[in-house]
């Protein structure tokens, strides 16, 4: 095994663990109910499809600058 595939296999631990460790943080992915920047209410379905969705349809365009 060379030092390239060390690296690698490293690179391969390190993210499992990385992932592994957010699993066991919920509020990590936790959706907001309300959009954080116009208070208006995010959908239950978008929240479903995007955990983690902090802002509604219209902010994250406007943040994205469509």
């Amino acid at each position: 095994m060379d030092k390239a595939d060390i690296a690698n296999d490293y690179i391969e631990w390190r993210t499992e663990q990385a992932l592994k460790a957010r699993e066991y943080q919920p509020s990590a992915l936790a959706s907001r109910a309300i959009c954080k920047e116009c208070d208006e209410p995010i959908p239950a379905a978008r929240r479903k499809a995007l955990p983690g969705v902090q802002l509604c349809v219209t902010c994250q365009s406007v943040l994205e600058g469509r």
